[in-house]
């Protein structure tokens, strides 16, 4: 038996406090759940790690119906000598997932612990750091949503190292979206025959407003040259890069490439850190950042950076084939990508291709034709995100009416569950498109009593084309793009299930929940209506077997956030566990007969 050492208890600050319950929540998802080991007694959270012969608790400030449980205070450790509880930190949970993953994979990670305790030094520092106000003055509706891509204090509600990044915090303060920051972008000049570019529906400066961009005060870009726009961060971490840096340099020096320096209109960095809004011109660009942020590396691939540009294409028709019956939903266009290619008397072709890729930025179109005015744009995730920097449980409360937060809540929930599930099941179902809804991937635009009134997608880096009902359009793509955009019939179904319905959600329906604790069953009631309109799109769309089961009862796919990065593998090959179903039992009568097509 492997038995941790742990330290005597000590005060947990709001960072350590605020990361063990995530990681108390990923443990719960991922391992305790669905193996069977937790349960409520007396107000309290019990789970049991039994491969190392340890129980730990929680006291519940709410309990949930998904087992997206809320607590209070700190975990406790039962001490298997006197049985006594006792108080612990981020630190020794940590140790203690440690000690229970390693005995349960027969793999060990020395990684994972610090990972976790560093995320919590990145919050602790963005608790710190934020700033009262913006670094800008912006109007609205502008203003309002960079507001809300600004307000991830914890960030991903089910990672164990959701602010986990590398880099030193003196940088991440500069371009962290949390410190509230702005900044102009570094651009070079590049001669219009090493432009790597792609486009649909007009070139990149048209898409992007590059002009506009520049501003009068940025130096002219010379005639035979394109601009390209660059992270400033980006641009300092490939000219310091041992083997990047002189490339770079070299192709600068012989002004084969021209440098024109930070300059222009001044960019906010959004929830994802690396995509920059400019509210002026109502410009997203999707930059390359060489830092890892969570799991991955960000930066843009060469098969992503001509990947968005033909799924912007490719989805025109399906997308215009749903908005008929479903007009309020729509999916931000990525239709536009930009970056250079250095001709082959610099460096090796690796280089060059890392360079493309590194100095790579993919244009999304904005937000401004779906806002009128009085009416606001919220990324979905800051509407469920606690720690709130508005200073209240979340901005869902905010938003409720203090007088009746029940009826407010089950109204809104109403009105946007029927603005998302029917039109991405039905791109899924019809037309074989997944898109990826997880709670940083769709923004809400709500009305000026805070009810939801449309629903915009957006990231074409997560969408994907089910293989078997995309057969030809395929073959026809670039092996490295069909591959990269293909996903056959499970891997779309899980996708699509778990970030609708366990990512997305399961978190709303938590953050409404919480409006109204007592008496209890508010969240069932929740599932109860978001279990009619699936039922309800269900019959529209003939009754595809995959929802038949899901409203048979079959648990839902939840992804693995913890164990994969306890495996050190890469992000997409992340595995499922079962997470309870909601909304079981939910079929008609029509749906419990035996289907005549299957």
């Amino acid at each position: 038996m492997i038995t941790p050492i742990l330290t005597r208890p000590r005060l947990a600050s709001e960072a350590d406090l605020t990361s063990a319950h995530t990681l108390l929540g990923c443990l719960i998802r991922e391992v305790s759940a669905p193996d069977g080991q937790m349960w409520v007694d007396g107000g309290h959270l019990l789970l049991r790690l039994p491969h190392i012969g340890s129980l730990l608790r929680a006291r519940l400030l709410r309990v949930s119906t998904v087992a997206a449980h809320r607590f209070a205070g700190a975990i406790q450790h039962q001490d298997a000598a006197s049985g006594s509880w006792e108080d612990i930190d981020l630190q020794e949970l940590a140790a203690l997932v440690t000690a229970e993953l390693t005995a349960r994979t027969g793999e060990d990670n020395e990684e994972f612990a610090a990972q976790v305790l560093a995320s919590r030094d990145s919050l602790a520092d963005i608790l710190d750091a934020r700033p009262d106000v913006p670094a800008r003055t912006i109007t609205e509706p502008f203003a309002a949503f960079i507001d809300s891509e600004q307000s991830l204090i914890a960030g991903h509600p089910r990672h164990p190292a959701p602010k986990w990044r590398s880099g030193d915090a003196g940088k991440w303060r500069q371009y962290s979206p949390e410190t509230r920051t702005a900044f102009p972008l570094h651009w070079l000049a590049v001669p219009e025959n090493l432009v790597f570019e792609q486009s649909v529906g007009g070139g990149f400066d048209e898409h992007a407003s590059t002009n506009r961009l520049l501003a009068k005060a940025a130096p002219d870009v010379p005639a035979g040259h394109k601009a390209l726009p660059v992270h400033p961060w980006q641009h300092r971490l490939l000219s310091t890069d041992k083997g990047l840096g002189p490339v770079l340099s070299a192709a600068v020096a012989d002004g084969t490439i021209l440098d024109l320096g930070q300059t222009g209109l001044p960019f906010h960095p959004t929830a994802s850190v690396r995509t920059l809004y400019q509210p002026e011109t109502d410009v997203f660009l999707k930059t390359s950042l060489n830092v890892r942020i969570t799991n991955c590396l960000r930066k843009n691939s060469v098969y992503e950076l001509s990947g968005a540009v033909e799924l912007t294409r490719l989805l025109r028709e399906p997308l215009a084939e749903v908005a008929i019956m479903h007009p309020n939903f729509t999916l931000l266009e990525e239709p536009a990508a930009r970056s250079a290619q250095l001709p082959e008397s610099y460096g090796t072709p690796e280089q060059r291709l890392a360079l493309l890729e590194g100095l790579g930025t993919i244009v999304r179109t904005g937000i401004a034709g779906w806002a009128l005015p009085g009416q606001t744009v919220h990324l979905a995730a800051s509407l469920t995100a606690a720690p709130d920097p508005a200073g209240t449980r979340t901005r869902l409360s905010d938003l409720a009416d203090p007088a009746d937060p029940r009826a407010w809540a089950r109204q809104w929930w109403k009105r946007y569950v029927q603005l998302m599930v029917p039109p991405l099941l039905r791109l899924w179902a019809e037309h074989g498109v997944v898109l990826e809804p997880h709670l940083q991937n769709v923004l809400a635009v709500l009305g000026p009593d805070g009810m939801p009134l449309q629903i915009l997608a957006r990231d074409l880096e997560g969408t994907k084309l089910v293989g078997s009902r995309h057969t030809d359009v395929l073959a026809a793509l670039p092996p490295e793009i069909s591959g990269a955009v293909a996903y056959d019939e499970e891997q779309g179904w899980n996708r699509i299930a778990y970030c609708l319905f366990v990512n997305h959600l399961a978190e709303m329906a938590g953050a409404l929940a919480d409006l109204a604790p007592e008496p209890p069953g508010f969240e069932n009631e929740l599932w109860d209506i978001l279990g009619g309109t699936v039922a309800e799109t269900s019959t529209a769309l003939g009754n595809p077997p995959r929802l038949r089961a899901l409203l048979a009862g079959v648990p839902l796919p939840a992804k693995t956030n913890m164990l994969i990065r306890w495996q050190r593998r890469a992000d997409k090959l992340a595995g499922y566990v079962a997470f309870p179903n909601p909304f079981g039992g939910a079929l008609t009568e029509e749906q419990r007969r035996p289907s005549q097509k299957n």
